[in-house]
């Protein structure tokens, strides 16, 4: 029986080239439009054959059975249009709101070679043609793929500093050709700003207004701030981060946050040391960690610090600090041990609370295995299977392994059920477990080589589940005999919890054809799991090892 995964028999797709991946029975030859492909000794599929702009029709055949792919390319990146304007790429695209003087840019997507002019109802600025290289997405790290690109014709654009309040339109002009479009959104012109707490616990904060910009350190709830700009939904804040306005409540008072800090203490609360930073407002925080450290930096505080009791405990070695600039302290703990085993911070009142785990006891390991149901199947295999039975299966296997080594196991699923990324990363920050891995199977994008892409890969987010990722990834690939993928530091929703080293493993390629047979062959499996069980723990015995 002749089956076709992917692509889909009617695919639309901006990739230059698209694998077909599939199976049929070991005997005789499949053909792509008339030639014959490789196949696996099981006999999967995954070849790679370009793709031209528009239609493109495939015929996959084996005996007398058939399969007709058609395939649409559509360009990467819009053209510009032959006249006038793209109106959605015109900035502002939403509300902008900033303080007198702010430097703001504008810019537009048009037909080349034209004068293009942008102006309010009491101001005028001629735009330039834009000069900038177009970057890659950040998942073409992944396919080896990061290359910057010259942009089409027709971005323009320009800044100033003497914007006015309202809307602003937009002017193309070639010869005797005139074209006119306003921006969908406004600017407002603010003298003064409100302040905000902080309603949500751990707040996601970013370096700009918007979800594709990347997250900074998370801020506890009952954090307050000044707001000294708005983009549509997003508020910017004193010190730099953007959050979400559904994250935060306006509270009385428009001048900025300052805060003092004097004594520091700090207590032992179970397998954790914590340290306690009292403030007169609670202020936004970043961390930032190092090998055998972790810097703390407290915004709009002044030190007025003359004692700082350290509790004896298995963890910290000391505490230093230093006023880094006129309203920030930088608290730098040095850890006894290169491992660190996860953080978490909360507000009790103005006090910060910074929680840090002492090395543990005893070993409970989280296993997620990934994806989970019929609405959620993952990456699937050349015959269809899901990602989700064969991360279920090894998950099980390894936490019987783990279970006979000693260790307490948690599972975040053992049946099919639906959970979120978010619900599984929860489950991590709840149940603290020593360390937390995420159990998936790769694939690629159309644009990937499927049939010479292979191996184990690991991705890690915080420093302290960097070394944990990293040896995994070189105890399975030597002591297995398997292809690196390699290691990545990685922004994933099962990599970011800080309570533990956390780390997401890739355990192969559902989409290479001779490594889907490895991956769902059982003994394998059980292979697979004797030496995760191992290399956990190995890992485990060195870290908490005496010096």
């Amino acid at each position: 029986m002749l089956i076709v995964t992917y692509p889909p028999p009617q695919h639309i797709t901006t990739s230059d080239r698209i694998f077909i991946l599939g199976t049929a029975p070991r005997s005789g030859n499949v053909l792509v439009n008339g030639k014959a492909i490789r196949r696996s000794e099981l006999g999967h599929f995954a070849p790679s054959f370009p793709l031209r702009l528009g239609r493109n029709e495939f015929t996959v055949v084996y005996g007398q059975e058939s399969k007709k792919l058609v395939i649409s390319r559509l360009p990467a990146v819009p053209p510009p249009p032959l006249v006038g304007f793209v109106p959605a790429a015109l900035f502002p695209a939403q509300r902008v709101v900033v303080p007198p003087g702010e430097l703001l840019c504008f810019q537009a997507i048009a037909a080349p070679n034209a004068q293009v002019t942008v102006s309010s109802s009491h101001w005028q600025m001629a735009l330039a043609p834009g000069d900038s290289l177009v970057l890659p997405p950040n998942h073409a790290v992944l396919t080896h793929s990061a290359q910057l690109s010259q942009p089409q014709g027709g971005l323009y654009q320009g800044c100033t500093r003497q914007a006015s309040n309202g809307k602003y339109t937009y002017t193309w002009q070639r010869g005797e050709r005139t074209i006119t479009a306003q921006a969908p959104g406004e600017i407002i012109i603010r003298e003064t700003f409100p302040r905000i707490v902080v309603t949500t616990d751990q707040a996601i904060i970013r370096s700009g207004p918007g979800t594709d910009y990347s997250r900074l350190t998370p801020l506890p709830q009952g954090t307050q701030a000044a707001v000294t700009g708005q983009t549509g939904n997003w508020l910017r804040l004193e010190y730099g981060g953007w959050i979400e306005q559904k994250d935060t409540r306006v509270i009385e008072g428009v001048t900025p946050v300052r805060s003092v800090i004097r004594g520091i203490s700090s207590r032992l609360r179970g397998e954790t040391t914590e340290i306690l930073f009292p403030l007169e407002v609670p202020v936004p925080i970043s961390i930032r960690q190092e090998a055998q450290k972790l810097v703390l930096t407290l915004h709009h505080v002044t030190a007025q610090t003359d004692t700082v009791f350290l509790v004896t405990n298995p963890l910290i070695e000391r505490l230093d600090f230093y006023q880094v600039g006129p309203d920030r302290v930088e608290y730098t703990l040095t850890f006894k041990t290169q491992q660190q085993w996860g953080y978490s911070t909360r507000y009790e009142g103005n006090t910060l609370v910074l929680s840090l785990r002492h090395p543990p006891a005893r070993a409970k390991v989280l296993l997620d295995p990934g994806h989970g149901s019929a609405n959620d199947l993952g990456a699937r295999g050349p015959n269809g299977y899901p990602e989700k039975d064969v991360t279920l299966k090894v998950a099980k296997l390894l936490a019987r392994n783990l279970q006979a080594r000693g260790m307490e196991v948690i599972l975040t699923r053992s049946t099919d059920v639906d959970l979120f990324p978010q619900q599984r990363a929860e489950m991590i920050r709840r149940l603290k477990p020593t360390i937390a891995l995420s159990l998936h199977y790769n694939a690629l994008p159309d644009n990937g080589d499927a049939e010479n892409t292979q191996g184990i890969g690991t991705f890690w987010y915080h420093p302290h589940s960097h070394n944990l990722a990293q040896f995994l990834h070189d105890y399975l690939t030597s002591k297995l005999n398997r292809q690196s993928y390699g290691v990545f530091w990685g922004n994933l929703a099962l990599t970011r919890p800080a309570i533990a080293p956390a780390v997401l493993l890739e355990l192969g390629f559902m989409t290479h054809p001779q490594e889907f047979g490895w991956i769902t062959d059982p003994q394998a499996q059980q292979k697979l799991a004797e030496t995760l069980g191992e290399a956990i723990e190995v890992w485990l015995r060195r870290q908490t090892a005496p010096n």
